[in-house]
């Protein structure tokens, strides 16, 4: 998730259960900075990308 600020930190998180059996919003997300969940409604800054990409050539960045 990019931030909504100018120099702000983005933020990476798991998608760990969806609220409705078709996937949509709201989600719960597992913060990669502190381990926390939370209830997550995603807007223009998220961007969700598939767990595979990042099976298939290990961990992102920190930076993205």
């Amino acid at each position: 998730m990019e931030s909504l600020h100018l120099g702000g930190q983005r933020r990476r998180g798991q998608i760990v259960r969806t609220e409705h059996p078709n996937g949509t919003p709201p989600h719960v997300v597992r913060w990669a900075e502190d381990g926390g969940e939370a209830v997550f409604f995603p807007g223009p800054e998220a961007h969700p990308e598939s767990a595979d990409k990042h099976t298939a050539h290990g961990p992102a960045s920190p930076d993205g």
